[in-house]
C-alpha cells in the first residue's frame, strides 16, 4: 500500500480551515513574543526520526504475544510501513535495520523502493543477544565479552558483517547493544568482561568505513539482573573513548534506573562531544519501551531542552542519530508510531520556544524562580498547531491518526497481507 499526496491532501481538507484558524492565533501569539515562527516551522519541517524495523509488528513479553493483523513479513513490506509513515508526518524518513532479520536479498531493489518513498537507511543494528540459527557458538554466558574467544570472534565477525550490510545501503553507523552480564554474584570477573569487550569493540572499529560511527549502547539491567557489562554512560562512554574518535555514546530513555536524570547525562555528553544517538520511548517502571510522551512528557521536554541547546552550543557534537525504539503489545503498530512521532516533535517545539538567552541570564543571576518559568511557560504552550504546519508544508496530514483511520490503512493492509503475517525482530 502507498500513500499518495492526493490522499493526503483529499483528507486535509476536512480540518484545513480549522487548523488555518488554529495555526494564525498560535503564530500572532508567539511572534507576539519575539518568536520566529518561520524559522521554528523550518526547523521542525527539516527534523527526521528513524523508524526501527521492529517496531512494525506487534510486540509482546516473554509470556506471550498477540499479533496485529496485516502486519509486515519481509523487508519489502516493512519498507512500505515506513513510507506510510512518513507520508502522513513527514518526519519518518529513515528505518533502522536489525540484522540478521533485516538482510535484503536484491539490495538494488530494496535501495529503490526506499529512495521512492523518500527514506533512507538509518544506524544497523547488530544482534548478539540471542543464539542465531546455524551458529556454531552460544551467546548464553555474553558475547563480546565472553570468555571464549571463538565465542567472541563469532560476535565482532557478526558486527562486520553487518557493516558491510549496511554498507551497500548507504547506512552511516553501526549500533552495538550488549545482553552481556550476569545474573548471580561471582558469575563473571567484572574487570575480564570490561576488558574482552573493549578490545571486542576496538577491533568493530577497525572494521568501520572512514565516514561511520559506532553507537554503543548501555542498559542497567535485563536479562541480566546481577550485573551488565555496560551498564551506564560511563562505561559507555570509557568504552567509546577507549575505540576512537568516531565511536560515541548512544543514549535509551529506558535504559536507566528509575528517576535518573537523563537530561544531565545528555547535557555533559554533548559537551564532551560524545552523544552519538538517541533512542525515543517512554517508561513507568523500568524499559517498558511505552508510547514516547505517554508517561512523562515533561521529562521529554527537559531532555530536549538540553539538546536544542547542545545543537547550537556544542559544535565538537556530532549530528544526532534520532530513532524510536519502542514495544507497543496491545495497540496498532503504526498509530502507536504516529503518536510517538508526534509526541517527539511537541517535545522539540516546546524546547525550541525556550529563550535560552533569556534562561541563561536567570541562571546566572540565581533567579531559580524565573529559571522554572521559563521552561514551564514553553512546556504549557499547546504547539500542535505548529506541528500540523510543518507537516501540511511538506505535504503530510494535519492530523495523521485522524488520515490514518479515515484512509483505512490498516484495513487495506490486512486485505493486502491477510490475518496471520508475523513480523520478523521481535
Amino acid at each position: 500500500m502507498k500513500l499518495t499526496e492526493q490522499h493526503i491532501e483529499d483528507d486535509n481538507k476536512k480540518s484545513l480551515a480549522s487548523q488555518n484558524n488554529s495555526y494564525n492565533f498560535l503564530a500572532d501569539s508567539l511572534t507576539s513574543k519575539g518568536h520566529n515562527v518561520d524559522a521554528i516551522l523550518s526547523k521542525l519541517s527539516e527534523f527526521q526520526v528513524a523508524v526501527p524495523s521492529w517496531a512494525l509488528g506487534a510486540g509482546g513479553t516473554r509470556f506471550g504475544r498477540f499479533s496485529f493483523y496485516g502486519e509486515p513479513s519481509t523487508l519489502q513490506e516493512k519498507i512500505e510501513d515506513v513510507g506510510i509513515l512518513h507520508a502522513l508526518t513527514q518526519t519518518a524518513g529513515a528505518v533502522s535495520l536489525h540484522i540478521p532479520w533485516d538482510i535484503p536479498t536484491d539490495y538494488k531493489a530494496i535501495k529503490e523502493q526506499a529512495d521512492a518513498l523518500h527514506i533512507k537507511f538509518d544506524s544497523v543494528n547488530s544482534n548478539t543477544f540471542q543464539d542465531q540459527k546455524n551458529a556454531k557458538e552460544s551467546y548464553k554466558f555474553g558475547s563480546l565479552s565472553n570468555t571464549s574467544k571463538a565465542v567472541r570472534d563469532q560476535a565482532i565477525q557478526h558486527n562486520l558483517d553487518v557493516i558491510n550490510i549496511g554498507d551497500k545501503l548507504g547506512s552511516k553507523s553501526l549500533t552495538v547493544w550488549l545482553a552481556d552480564g550476569s545474573s548471580f554474584p561471582g558469575q563473571n570477573n567484572f574487570q575480564t568482561a570490561f576488558q574482552n569487550t573493549q578490545n571486542s569493540l576496538i577491533d568493530i572499529y577497525a572494521g568501520l568505513p572512514e565516514d561511520w560511527k559506532l553507537l554503543i549502547e548501555y542498559k542497567p539491567y535485563e536479562p541480566n539482573f546481577y550485573s551488565t557489562v555496560i551498564q551506564d554512560w560511563g562505561a559507555s562512554l570509557m568504552l567509546a573513548n577507549g575505540c576512537g574518535d568516531k565511536a560515541f555514546t548512544l543514549v535509551d530513555l529506558g535504559h536507566h534506573l528509575p528517576n535518573s536524570n537523563i537530561e544531565q547525562i545528555v547535557s555533559i555528553l554533548m559537551l564532551k562531544g560524545k552523544l552519538g544517538g538517541f533512542h525515543f520511548n517512554d517508561s513507568k517502571y523500568g524499559d517498558d519501551d511505552l508510547t514516547v510522551g505517554s508517561i512523562k512528557p515533561y521529562a521529554l521536554f527537559l531532555i530536549f531542552n538540553e539538546l536544542v541547546y547542545g545543537m547550537e552550543s556544542n559544535p565538537q557534537n556530532p549530528d544526532l542519530a534520532w530513532m524510536i525504539d519502542a514495544s507497543h503489545n496491545i495497540k496498532d503498530p503504526l498509530e502507536d508510531l504516529l503518536q510517538s512521532l508526534e509526541a517527539i516533535q511537541e517535545a522539540y517545539a516546546k524546547a525550541l520556544l525556550v529563550d535560552q538567552k533569556e534562561l541563561r541570564t536567570a541562571q546566572l543571576e540565581n533567579d531559580v524562580t524565573k529559571c522554572q518559568e521559563i521552561l514551564q511557560n514553553a512546556f504549557r504552550t499547546d504547539v500542535r498547531p505548529l506541528l500540523a504546519a510543518a507537516r501540511l508544508k511538506n505535504g503530510g496530514a494535519i492530523n495523521p491518526i485522524q488520515s490514518y483511520r479515515n484512509l483505512a490503512v490498516r484495513e487495506t493492509l490486512i486485505k493486502e497481507r491477510g490475518k496471520h503475517t508475523i513480523a520478523t525482530g521481535l
